[in-house]
């Protein structure tokens, strides 16, 4: 099983946008290839356009199946949808664009449930072309929820000797803080328990933040939000058999992670997690959306339309969350 090599589908995102750029100089990496074997979904012609931008001599392979990939350095092999007209320009908001890249996302979770890719990495999508093409969601993560039927899922960031899932995420503080409830804590918990252990970690490790400075100092600090939200979660997990030690204060706790004692932190709310992964770097850090039958990576930037189809994106945060892609995907074989 140590020795399987992890089918990663890469979604080409909004295709007036980076996301070919950045695909195909990605895969010219043979770093890659030793880390995973990645499958394209998208469209063949808009990949052949990124190459000659970006002056690459790789070779772009269409296929219509994942049984016809050959996973060679030097070719890309990708699952041709066919959907993006050869003259749409780069750089300008495209409903067809928008419904392209829907059908990418579509076409992998498909892949998915058919046991065929092991993990699914995202090259931007644009939400304002995502609604113009008619689908009517955020983004990524609650499409891909919403096509495999999930009612609910985390944020985890990753970056290196260091992992967050988010129990709150994209609301303001004093909501956080409302929402934070045992059940939700322990859900969020075991999501990444759940993802780690997939990924061959046996037993994780998970620190716990908890939601006012010094974790509440025994009743010194807030009004008992430590006791009333996440001691209940912490000692049910912990009944469970899971190894979870909280909740903790959070300075201290991303510092003992950071040297190693702790798999995975449990932030309570979006920057309390957020700041020491950009610390670290964006270039570094990667979205994970975990809760999903699928591992979900993404890189951390938008489609970048002011600098698409000029050959100069960066590949860098593409390249990383391939690699935590496969980390962290489901190992088969």
């Amino acid at each position: 099983m140590s020795n399987y090599i992890p089918v990663i589908g890469i979604t080409m995102g909004d295709a007036t946008g980076v996301g070919p750029e950045i695909v195909v100089k990605s895969l010219a990496h043979a770093s890659v290839y030793a880390q995973c074997r990645p499958l394209v979904i998208g469209d063949a012609r808009r990949l052949e356009q990124a190459a000659t931008l970006v002056n690459s001599t790789l070779k772009i392979r269409a296929i219509a199946t994942p049984d016809e990939a050959r996973f060679e350095p030097g070719t890309v092999d990708c699952i041709d949808l066919g959907l993006i007209p050869e003259d749409l320009p780069f750089g300008k908001l495209s409903a067809v664009a928008g419904d392209a890249a829907f059908r990418y996302i579509e076409r992998a979770v498909q892949l998915t449930q058919q046991d065929k890719i092991d993990a699914i990495c995202t090259a931007p999508l644009n939400k304002e072309a995502l609604h113009a093409g008619g689908h009517k969601f955020p983004g990524h993560t609650e499409m891909l929820a919403h096509l495999t039927g999930t009612p609910e899922v985390s944020m985890m960031l990753v970056a290196p000797q260091l992992r967050v899932i988010h129990v709150t995420t994209h609301i303001g503080l004093l909501d956080a803080i409302r929402k934070i409830e045992p059940g939700l804590v322990q859900r969020t918990i075991a999501r990444g328990d759940e993802t780690l252990k997939r990924a061959g970690i046996p037993a994780p490790r998970i620190g716990v933040c908890g939601i006012n400075p010094h974790a509440g100092e025994n009743g010194l600090f807030g009004h008992g939000e430590e006791e009333q939200k996440i001691i209940p979660a912490v000692e049910a997990l912990r009944a469970q058999g899971l190894d979870v030690e909280g909740p903790l204060p959070a300075d201290t706790l991303f510092y003992r992670a950071g040297r190693g004692d702790f798999d995975l932190v449990v932030a309570m709310y979006h920057d309390q997690g957020h700041g020491p992964v950009k610390v670290l770097g964006l270039e570094a850090g990667v979205n994970i959306t975990v809760g999903l039958p699928v591992i979900r990576t993404s890189v951390d930037h938008g489609t970048a339309f002011d600098i698409a189809g000029k050959g100069i994106a960066d590949e860098r945060s593409l390249l990383e969350a391939l690699r935590q892609g496969a980390e962290l995907a489901t190992r088969r074989g």
